[in-house]
């Protein structure tokens, strides 16, 4: 994807091509990636990318054109993102939340983006990691 090609507006069509890419991007990731998981080295652990993953970032990542960006580094932010003992409680009363028992938040700086958010999922039943929403921290854009 040519990145001059991603809307920096907010109208609701500039937000539907984002989603648009991010989608693209996820669908890149599943075909290049069949196990679905990319090794983090600060969590010595994979992390899984799932439906939920997919549907958390689009619903977040598509309202600014760096969040946009940041998808479009996914592998990398997946893999280099680190862990510096911030985590959370899962949201009370978010249906999308209530199958992890703890949010761990990772992040990872990257020119011309700014700091990328990773936040991921510890599922109650399995242990597994799994990445719930991904985007850029500062989503102002100086002109």
């Amino acid at each position: 994807m040519n990145i001059a090609k991603i809307p920096i507006g907010n109208t609701k069509n500039d937000i539907k091509i984002r989603e648009n890419i991010i989608s693209q991007v996820y669908k890149d990731f599943y075909f290049y990636n069949p196990n679905k998981a990319v090794y983090n080295r600060s969590l010595k652990a994979y992390i899984n990318v799932r439906y939920l993953s997919i549907t958390e970032t689009i619903r977040h990542a598509a309202k600014s054109y760096l969040s946009t960006l940041a998808v479009m580094q996914l592998e990398t932010v997946m893999n280099c993102a680190k862990y510096a003992g911030e985590h959370n409680k899962p949201k009370k009363g978010i249906a999308n939340q209530a199958q992890f028992s703890e949010m761990r938040i990772l992040y990872l700086e990257m020119p011309g983006i700014g700091t990328i958010k990773l936040t991921v999922g510890i599922k109650k039943t399995s242990g597994d990691y799994i990445q719930y929403c991904l985007t850029a921290v500062n989503t102002k854009i100086e002109q």
